[in-house]
């Protein structure tokens, strides 16, 4: 006959040996899928463009603020070295919020405000004040990176324009 002290015994065991519930799972995907994307800021912030660029997936797509289209880490890579050494030398990026959901237990999409100050753009080029990131991230090997990324400028909703009145 089992005791009352045993049985409680056995069943401490059993929760802490058992695997996590897909919710915990979720909640670990979910901090690590924050983690890459405020990452940014800090390799960002240390002109580092190896470090950005790792935390992108080899065949990458980026499309970035003026609607360049980047194709895989080591074009992000090289693209970033010069950028960082002109326009973005003195830049300091600042991921202010962060929000996902998961399309498959393996691929998530996610949005991340942020905010950009010590840039020098070129006359005619957009200035990186403040925009929105959508990220495409995928789970590779136990790792989430961004393999997807585009870029937008925000600025401050306004109602549209409603069109004049046709006479009958």
């Amino acid at each position: 006959m089992i005791t009352s002290f045993r049985l409680l015994a056995i069943l401490i065991a059993v929760i802490v040996l058992a695997p996590p519930t897909y919710g915990a799972v979720q909640n670990q995907d979910e901090a690590q899928i924050r983690n890459v994307v405020m990452r940014q800021a800090d390799t960002w912030n240390s002109h580092d463009a190896t470090a950005y660029a790792a935390l992108f997936t080899k065949d990458c797509d980026v499309v970035n603020v003026p609607g360049w289209w980047w194709k895989g880490r080591a074009e992000l890579q090289h693209k970033l070295t010069a950028a960082f050494s002109t326009a973005f030398r003195k830049s300091k990026l600042t991921i202010t919020d962060v929000q996902m959901r998961f399309l498959t237990p393996s691929v998530a999409l996610a949005h991340a405000r942020w905010t950009m100050v010590g840039f020098k753009m070129p006359p005619g080029m957009p200035e990186p004040g403040a925009g929105i990131q959508t990220l495409v991230l995928t789970k590779q090997q136990g790792q989430w990176l961004i393999t997807g990324f585009q870029n937008t400028l925000t600025q401050p909703e306004r109602p549209f324009l409603a069109e004049p009145k046709q006479a009958p």
